[in-house]
């Protein structure tokens, strides 16, 4: 049998634990705040699985997500309830090469912190170095601090955050921008969340370098590459967006073109599987410019063929 509250039955379970609790002032007030916290599961539930429909692959990431989650929802409970609990840490690292997804699980992070209590806005700003260092004496400080103010109430993604320091260069102001920026970590804790992202390699000698930063993150989440048949799939994702599909042996060929490219420098993961179907749709526009008077039908027009991808340079070679 469970108890009713604000039309909800609850579980016996839950029932012991409020008779178990003397914070508060009555029994029905810890139901209700147990029953908000149900809810809040679901909320962050909601988040998760959106997550898991939006990325392709990535199960480490989402296990590790979903993980953070549960402690934080945890902690939030256990505070109602008047429990002892340490105060999780909650600033991040993300590793990871370029196009692995890392900007849209921090959207998705800063979603679930926000539906938590942990942050007031739950909004996510993203920048780089060259929105935080000067290029003189006394450009950093108000440079770093504007940021701050618009990233405060939220998430604060620092990509690529190696580059804030170069100690081969006595003249630059980066120390700056860390030394501000570990300030408000551990100040306002309670009103800003920073996640650091970029290469692994890089980011493990960035926190060798920066001690004091590194102390200071406690989720560290690294991102592995797609394969090529999650590549292929993102862009069909992709292409079903924008209302184009492939025909079967294009989807032969964009196979191909994503096994060739991962060889090639500077590869991106999705950010180039993304580029490649920008690329095929101009082709394909071009071949239907090119069709002249011929009238054109809807299947011409959503249809990306195979050598709209065999003109890359790449097949060239």
């Amino acid at each position: 049998m469970g108890t009713n509250v604000a039309g909800h039955k609850l579980p016996s379970g839950l029932r012991a634990v409020c008779r178990e609790t003397r914070t508060y002032g009555s029994h029905e007030r810890c139901l209700q705040t147990i029953q908000a916290s149900t809810q809040t599961k679901r909320q962050i539930q909601e988040v998760l699985d959106q997550l898991d429909k939006d990325l392709i692959g990535l199960v480490p990431v989402k296990t590790r997500i979903k993980e953070i989650a549960a402690l934080l929802l945890v902690h939030r409970l256990r505070k109602l309830l008047g429990l002892s609990s340490s105060n999780p840490g909650l600033h991040m690292s993300f590793t990871g090469s370029p196009g692995t997804g890392k900007t849209t699980v921090a959207l998705k992070m800063a979603d679930i912190l926000f539906r938590l209590g942990y942050i007031k806005k739950g909004h996510l700003v993203t920048v780089t170095r060259d929105d935080l260092v000067g290029q003189y004496i006394g450009h950093t400080a108000p440079k770093t601090k504007e940021v701050l103010k618009r990233a405060m109430g939220g998430v604060l993604f620092i990509d690529e955050a190696y580059y804030l320091y170069k100690p081969d260069n006595e003249r630059d102001y980066g120390s700056e921008a860390i030394e501000i920026l570990l300030q408000v970590m551990e100040n306002q804790r309670e009103d800003l969340v920073i996640i650091f992202a970029g290469y692994k390699d890089r980011m493990d000698s960035f926190y060798e370098s920066n001690p004091g930063l590194s102390s200071r993150v406690a989720n560290h989440v690294d991102f592995p590459d797609y394969n090529p048949e999650e590549l292929l799939h993102i862009g069909k994702m992709m292409l079903q967006e924008q209302q184009y599909r492939l025909t079967a042996e294009s989807e032969t060929v964009l196979l191909d073109y994503i096994a060739l490219r991962m060889q090639e420098p500077h590869f991106a993961n999705a950010r180039s599987v993304r580029n490649a179907i920008d690329r095929a749709r101009m082709r394909q526009a071009n071949r239907m410019f090119a069709a002249g008077s011929r009238v054109l039908t809807k299947a011409d027009l959503v249809t990306i063929q195979p050598e709209d991808f065999l003109r890359s340079r790449l097949f060239r070679k």
